[in-house]
């Protein structure tokens, strides 16, 4: 059942429209201002970082996306092919599929056998507490991903909405592995509430997958004999750009930006408020049907755009980006104004 229902999931949203409507990440408020003296030599640019003890030759995660089903495998080969060439990271679907049915650890291991030395992040749920030596070791990942979903389970007709505990597993699946572990929305965002509470339980990092990008609930909706929960919450959630702005002012570990991210300029906005990396996905997953050569594609025209907002605002390196000015606006100012968050502080760094 599990299985079938990744196939679903896969196909919707490659072929439906499963974006939110009305609620856009945040973006869209923010400006970062132009130098006219960027003092910049763009060809010099370096987009290399460092995430939880990898080097990546850009600040780019192919999100977690699929697994657990034949039909993934060859998905999960393109984009790590793609991967590997380009010196980023990558992320897997849920591994529950392929612990409880071995038949289907190909659609997973495949990723680590196209991309041997890239960052490569497993995937379990929240209370998955024994399925994480598993999930890690199955793909020799270098940090494990537990995914926080509480929108999709509601709205899934199979859902499992008892969340009681989780917060507490998060904590014993950190003592658990061995490698570093990342808590992971999957597409509502997490408050800096929350992320102070996961920081705490000791996680090494915070996805916030924000809201604005691909929407669960809508995902959801069309697997529903009945639409009315989808649709009312098909625009549920925190902006992406909100969302990395609230926990990078409010915890010290690494912050993963995504959630609707399709540009670099998107990009270098979430790296601007304080992320260490940022995560895209539906934009490459309608290429991983045609090779990898075309999700290199996508990737490289991301970076150019990266490299010239960087050019745009004087920045030759990410540090520089993290420190370069910018004006919030919108509702996204009146969000985090009204959260507590001092937005002047961004356009008046020094």
């Amino acid at each position: 059942m599990i299985s079938d229902r990744k196939l679903e999931h896969l196909l919707l949203c490659a072929h439906c429209d499963v974006q939110y409507k009305n609620k856009r990440t945040g973006f869209e408020d923010i400006e970062l201002i132009h130098r006219a003296l960027p003092e910049v030599n763009k060809e010099n640019i370096d987009l290399s970082t460092e995430l939880l003890g990898k080097e990546l030759k850009s600040p780019i995660i192919i999100s977690a996306m699929t697994g657990g089903h034949p039909s993934a495998l060859s998905i999960n080969k393109e984009l790590a092919k793609a991967v590997d060439k380009m010196g980023i990271g990558m992320g897997l679907g849920s591994q529950r599929a392929a612990i409880e049915n071995p038949e289907l650890i190909s659609t997973y291991d495949v990723a680590r056998k196209e991309a041997p030395s890239s960052l490569l992040i497993g995937n379990i749920g929240a209370p998955q507490i024994e399925y994480a030596p598993q999930a890690v070791e199955m793909i020799d990942a270098d940090a494990l991903a537990v995914h926080l979903n509480p929108l999709q389970e509601s709205i899934q007709p199979e859902g499992d909405i008892d969340a009681t505990g989780f917060l507490d597993s998060i904590g014993e699946i950190v003592k658990t592995v061995d490698v570093p572990v990342i808590a992971k929305e999957t597409g509502a965002g997490i408050c800096y509430e929350d992320a102070v509470l996961l920081e705490k339980k000791g996680v090494d990092a915070i996805d916030v997958a924000g809201s604005g990008g691909t929407s669960w609930a809508a995902v959801e909706t069309y697997r529903a004999d009945d639409s009315y929960m989808g649709d009312l919450y098909w625009d549920w959630g925190i902006p992406t750009a909100i969302s990395t702005a609230e926990i990078t002012q409010s915890v010290n570990i690494p912050v993963i930006s995504s959630g609707g991210i399709r540009s670099g300029l998107d990009a270098a906005k979430a790296i601007a408020l304080g992320a260490e990396s940022v995560g895209i996905a539906l934009p490459v997953l309608k290429e991983a049907y045609i090779g990898y050569k075309e999700v290199m594609k996508v990737i490289e025209r991301f970076q150019e755009s990266l490299k010239a907002a960087m050019f745009l605002v004087g920045a030759s390196n990410l540090d520089e980006l993290k420190s370069s000015k910018m004006i919030i606006r919108g509702q996204t100012r009146e969000w985090l104004n009204e959260r507590g968050f001092d937005t002047q502080k961004y356009a008046r760094r020094l």
